[in-house]
């Protein structure tokens, strides 16, 4: 590069090093960035996300040390979506619950299977499963389908950037249930439709 790269470059970097599990690199890009930002939780979020999805567990606790040591938390994951001009902040709630499970069924018969390497914690398969179903992502497109007729597009927000497995699910759910879903994470804009993202599942 002609110029010395900031944040703004070694950021995407390692965003794309956790898309594409490439641990060398993103480690590099970590070490850079904590230079560069030391205070952003984000980063070492990112670089202990690598870890986990190679099961490097040692390497997880020593990031999330590092963050304890300098006072930093991870944001918790939060999303809001507007339905007849009322916003509504996701928590989990048995009707929304029950249509998530409704769909994971529809989608194991079309050949869906959870990514449970987007659950970073040390645990049973089964129960990673059911970590996923709780994503604020996934709870606010369902609670949009509860609340509004089908064909009826969905617009969610997202404070955090959106996971593999959320992307999944909701690609199948825009086909599915014949619906166009837009989401804003920390990243991007993402527009679901027919089965598809307008990031070409680059995000």
């Amino acid at each position: 590069m002609p110029m010395e790269p900031d944040g703004c470059i070694w950021g995407p970097l390692l965003s794309s090093c956790r898309v594409h599990h490439n641990l060398a690199i993103g480690e590099i890009a970590a070490r850079k960035l904590f230079e560069l930002e030391p205070n952003n939780p984000g980063n070492y979020v990112l670089l202990s996300n690598i870890y986990a999805s190679k099961s490097m567990w040692v390497e997880v606790n020593s990031v999330r040390e590092m963050m304890k040591s300098k006072g930093l938390r991870k944001n918790p994951g939060c999303s809001w979506i507007e339905i007849k001009n009322k916003v509504h902040m996701l928590l989990a709630v048995p009707e929304i619950t029950k249509k998530l499970g409704e769909l994971r069924v529809e989608m194991q018969k079309s050949g869906y299977l959870p990514h449970t390497d987007f659950v970073l914690q040390d645990v049973e398969e089964q129960d990673k499963e059911e970590m996923l179903c709780d994503h604020s992502e996934k709870l606010a497109v369902a609670l949009g389908l509860l609340n509004t007729s089908r064909g009826f597009p969905l617009q969610v927000i997202k404070n955090l950037r959106i996971c593999g497995d959320c992307h999944a699910v909701i690609k199948f759910i825009s086909e599915f249930e014949d619906r166009e879903i837009f989401v804003r994470d920390t990243n991007r804009f993402h527009h679901f439709k027919d089965g598809a993202c307008s990031c070409g599942d680059l995000w």
